[in-house]
């Protein structure tokens, strides 16, 4: 797991390893940039990134 950092600014997001491996992905880089969706989770009711898609 990790956080991605809104290139507005914002709030960090959380990600979890599973959004990433859906995505196709091993890992995460520093400073690589994705494009995410935010989701709730529907027992917890936490936010984080899902359906990443790498940029660039």
């Amino acid at each position: 797991y990790g956080f991605i950092q809104p290139d507005d600014g914002g709030k960090d997001v959380f990600v979890h390893i599973s959004a990433v491996e859906q995505a196709g992905l091993r890992g995460l880089d520093e400073n690589q940039k994705v494009s995410y969706e935010i989701e709730r989770d529907k027992r917890s009711g936490k936010e984080s990134a899902g359906q990443l898609k790498t940029e660039g």
